[in-house]
């Protein structure tokens, strides 16, 4: 039992803050208030201090990370207690019997941080199960990733499924959503998805609506493309009344900036309709992604194989592509590869003045070198539409990074900062005056859109997921030169009533559970 005493506390609800003692007891709030019975309680003096629910990230990578360090040290340190997984419709499960498991390892990457970590699942039941026997330090809830589902019904070609595919597809979907996923998830960007029709978007769709859970969307283009992009993600909304959640909303490329203000035009004018539509953001200029992600989808049908990249046609048909591309590449970092090859940290441009070649021949020599292991962070975003996406109504914050560890395997090369210092940097730079508002769009209402109507919240009965931060102190420490740096600002972090995180240190605790959801929201 623990007494919190003498703090100020911000519920997650957007209420106003207010003076109290926080008891917890049996890993819930017990009870908020003054002169609380709080005997054979360890009291611990919060004064001066916020005391607020831990951050729901709904947006995140850990699929993996979390079984190759349970810690999940970049996350917990900067207040997160709750993970969803899943997104950008990249994933680890369900595998059908017949899937081709290698293909599918590969097309996903991004999240393989550890060749160690085993996929002993079959489906998403055996995956969620495979987590609380870790256990994490952090709770994990997890969407359905639509690459999976598709790569395992349909495969890696340029083709829709027929109809067997299509129900098969359905019902691995129902499958897991039934088995507690919180949602599904798509990426329309990575192959195969890049093939995907909107007959099976409306029809995935559809299984989700059913059971009242949320479609996150990985649009297909967040440059050129961006609004006819949003369109699509809001018009199959309206045709299956699907709840839809916009992943991280920016527009890429100078060229494309104030674009975003006409995507949440289209968010807007469907949630006037009544369709339940929000938006998700990181507080950064850069992203994170695989540099294959860069690639025409056509050199990428049935599988990228990086032999195919020294073909000197197939490098012909990509430079012309990326003739057009918006970014620069002084704006693309290398951010790790599977080696220890000394490229990390520069961008492509300044790879090419080393090597004394042009800058897409070196692209493509990195890609026929290591495939989709490539991970850059790339800029080209403005200041003004990050502002504007942050102030809309519908928009919450979520890190769209991993759990990571600086000192082993997770934490190799040089990973956005975002995946330390998220929401830190969203609480000192980007909140304004309004505190309580600013920490529900971390807590309650992401916990809300996953369909975690007991997370994200400080209230009795609740379970005691809670941080109790500085706001005049607390910051982002990390950035693109130094990234794996802890926040400052965070004293405390408890995760289900237990310390996780104590001024600074882990506490070597992992007292996350499993979160499946079982009702959606109807």
């Amino acid at each position: 039992m623990m007494l919190l005493r003498g703090g100020t506390v911000i519920d997650g609800s957007a209420a106003p803050a207010l003076r109290a003692d926080v008891l917890v007891r049996d890993g819930h709030v017990a009870a908020i208030g003054a002169g609380l019975d709080a005997r054979g309680a360890r009291q611990v003096d919060v004064t001066g201090a916020v005391v607020c629910p831990g951050f729901v990230d709904i947006h995140t990578h850990s699929d993996l990370t979390l079984l190759a360090n349970p810690d999940a040290p970049s996350k917990v340190h900067q207040g997160v207690t709750t993970e969803v997984v899943g997104n950008c419709g990249l994933g680890v499960a369900p595998l059908p019997a017949g899937c081709d498991r290698a293909a599918i390892r590969a097309a996903v990457s991004y999240l393989d941080l550890d060749p160690d970590v085993a996929w002993p699942w079959d489906d998403i039941d055996g995956y969620l199960a495979t987590l609380e026997k870790t256990p994490p330090s952090v709770n994990v809830a997890t969407l359905v990733p639509h690459l999976v589902l598709h790569a395992a019904t349909v495969g890696f070609g340029d083709r829709a499924p027929g109809p067997a595919e299509l129900d098969a597809l359905c019902g691995l979907l129902a499958d897991a959503l039934d088995a507690g996923a919180a949602g599904l998830s798509t990426g329309l960007v990575y192959a195969p998805l890049t093939f995907a029709r909107e007959a099976e978007l409306d029809a995935l769709a559809a299984v989700t609506a059913a059971r009242g859970k949320v479609f996150a969307w990985h649009v297909r283009s967040y440059d050129d493309d961006l609004v006819p992009s949003v369109r699509q993600a809001v018009d199959v909304a309206r045709r299956t009344g699907c709840r839809t959640q916009i992943s991280h909303l920016a527009a890429v490329g100078r060229r494309n900036w104030g674009t975003v203000r006409q995507a949440l035009d289209l968010v807007d004018a469907a949630r006037a309709e009544g369709f339940d539509i929000g938006v998700d953001v990181y507080p950064y200029l850069h992203g994170n992604a695989p540099l294959a992600q860069l690639l025409p989808a056509s050199v990428q049908e049935n599988g990228l194989d990086p032999a195919r990249l020294v073909d000197p046609a197939v490098r012909a048909e990509v430079r012309q592509h990326w003739a057009h591309q918006p970014l620069g590449w002084a704006e693309i970092t290398v951010s790790r590869v599977p080696d220890a090859a000394p490229v990390t940290g520069h961008t492509i441009a300044e790879l090419a003045v080393i090597q004394a070649r042009q800058p897409d021949e070196v692209a493509l020599d990195l890609l026929a070198m290591y495939g989709t292991g490539v991970l850059i962070v790339a800029g080209g975003r403005s200041e003004d539409d990050l502002r504007t996406v942050l102030g809309h109504p519908a928009t919450v914050v979520a890190s769209d990074g991993l759990a990571l560890d600086p000192h082993g395997v997770t934490g190799a090369g040089s990973p956005h900062p975002r995946s330390y210092g998220c929401f830190p940097r969203y609480l000192s730079r980007y909140a304004g005056a309004d505190l309580p508002a600013a920490i529900a769009r971390c807590t309650s209402r992401p916990a809300a859109i996953a369909g975690l109507t007991d997370r994200g919240v400080l209230r009795p009965g609740a379970p005691a997921d809670l941080v109790v931060l500085r706001p005049e102190l607390i910051r982002d420490t990390a950035d693109f030169a130094e990234p794996q740096r802890y926040p400052d600002g965070i004293d405390l972090v408890l995760v289900g009533g237990e310390p996780v995180v104590v001024n600074g240190t882990h506490t070597g605790a992992r007292p996350g559970s499993v979160l499946r959801v079982r009702e959606g929201i109807r």
